[in-house]
């Protein structure tokens, strides 16, 4: 590795998941104004949307869309609709 190109200032951080209200402690260089105290020890606290704790992908709730049939399933569910309305459409 290059030397001299890496940031030296790798602190404890705490990762919080906002969705799961779940921490993790990790070494960082990221910036925060928030701080949080734990077991009376005070560290940088970083507010996160997503994580491993709480993304589909990685809770299992992921749901896969097939591709090829979006167009046949857009039909399936709206065409008594479309019928209805072409019905009352015509002229």
């Amino acid at each position: 590795m290059k030397k001299g190109i890496h940031p030296k200032n790798y602190r404890i951080v705490v990762f919080q998941d906002l969705a799961s209200q779940k921490k993790i402690f990790c070494k960082s260089t990221v910036e925060t104004k928030n701080v949080i105290k734990i077991k009376n020890k005070v560290y940088p606290l970083y507010k996160m949307e997503v994580s491993s704790f709480s993304h589909p992908t990685y809770i299992g709730k992921l749901k896969y869309i097939n591709k090829a049939g979006r167009i046949e399933k857009f039909n399936s569910r709206y065409s008594s609709s479309m019928k209805n309305l072409n019905h009352l459409l015509r002229f």
